[in-house]
């Protein structure tokens, strides 16, 4: 589409007189966004500065790659945001289109990809904004590099759409903001390394995840499971096995770009030999990751190739589990069934089968591959 925001814009005025918007200072706009790098929490108060200070209905962060459902806004904006992700105005959002332009000028508006008849025939114009009383908008570039945002100034139909001369002061302010996105990046990062930490001191190996669903970061311990198996590829966490790679993929984007559980089921990620590797996929509280956040979640892995001693001694202690009960569950680790195991350790399944009760009863598990799974994070202290 032709860039002709001068021509189409006097279009627009032609037909219909703007009401006059106050086009404020900006100090308080970046006073507020350096805030809300630091502290994720004020970021709907940037948004509602960042709608008071360029004469908007409303205000909205949103990335320019990845999906997130959590996305800071003005408090005129949240119905506005629940009907576009709630909808899926958020899969056929026209204004993607004035993604390159945002990306190379700073800044970018309706008239840089449609027109003005084009738009009183599009169900996004007509059926999605036309229903909350919008129609333009302002797509102001924050941050640099791959993750960039944008802050889309929204402003009704009476309101008119942004000036040429708005426009110019826009991207201005872009490069003003990315300082602020640069501070958000390195405090989500000591965050994360925080984290990664903690993990790190109970040996259990995570990845950290962003809303692309790409590695952030590994702890070490997730550093020593990666090898011919398991890799990250492009960012990606990547099983040798394909479908267990497609199968990690759809987790994660469920979890990070849907509303929902917070936990996803464990994947399997099968070994070439030996026991697979379990992923524990996970999102963070939207508190955490709200706003030019660095993470989104974690992959927390199982190693079933880890080991217990043979007497199951850490069940005996940390459970009070008996030695015949230990010993059976220990088997369970070497994928064996109730008869195999009864068989191997001697005994009747009768037997067996009340051991097994006793390992339920103290553990408060309900199943055998809860108790592998028990097991297993046990092996690695």
């Amino acid at each position: 589409m032709p860039n002709r925001p001068l021509c189409s814009w006097g279009l627009a005025l032609a037909r219909g007189t703007p009401v006059p918007t106050a086009f404020g200072s900006f100090d308080k706009l970046t006073e507020a966004f350096a805030t809300a790098a630091v502290d994720p929490a004020r970021w709907d108060d940037a948004m509602n500065i960042a709608s008071d200070a360029t004469g908007s209905l409303g205000a909205i962060l949103v990335p320019l790659r990845g999906r997130t459902p959590n996305l800071p806004k003005s408090d005129s904006m949240h119905g506005v945001v629940e009907d576009y992700v709630g909808t899926g105005w958020v899969h056929r959002d026209e204004r993607s289109r004035s993604i390159p332009t945002i990306l190379r000028r700073g800044v970018s508006s309706e008239f840089d990809f449609t027109t003005s008849e084009a738009m009183a025939r599009d169900p996004y114009y007509q059926d999605f904004l036309g229903r909350h009383g919008l129609r333009w908008f302002a797509g102001v570039k924050v941050g640099e590099g791959e993750d960039v945002w944008a802050l889309t100034l929204q402003r009704t139909v009476a309101q008119g759409p942004f000036s040429p001369d708005e426009l110019t002061r826009l991207a201005a302010l872009s490069r003003g903001l990315a300082g602020a996105a640069t501070l958000a990046r390195a405090f989500g990062f000591a965050r994360v390394e925080g984290a990664l930490a903690a993990f790190d001191m109970s040996r259990t190996p995570v990845a950290a995840i962003d809303r692309s669903g790409e590695v952030v970061r590994l702890n070490l311990s997730a550093e020593r499971l990666i090898g011919a198996d398991l890799q990250v590829v492009r960012k990606r966490l990547v099983s040798f096995n394909r479908d267990a790679t497609a199968a990690l993929d759809k987790a994660l984007h469920t979890l990070i770009w849907t509303r929902g559980e917070a936990f996803h089921a464990p994947v399997v990620l099968p070994r070439r030999l030996g026991r697979p590797i379990m992923a524990y996929p996970s999102r963070l509280a939207a508190e955490a990751f709200y706003g030019l956040a660095a993470c989104s979640g974690f992959v927390v892995f199982v190693d079933l190739d880890a080991r217990l001693p043979a007497d199951g001694s850490a069940l005996i202690g940390a459970f009070g589990l008996t030695p015949a009960e230990a010993r059976l569950a220990v088997r369970f680790l070497a994928e064996e069934s109730l008869e195999t195991a009864a068989e191997g350790l001697g005994i009747s399944i009768d037997t067996a089968r009340n051991q097994l009760k006793g390992v339920y009863q103290k553990t408060g598990v309900r199943r055998q591959g809860e108790i592998i799974a028990l097991l297993s994070r046990l092996a690695r202290f």
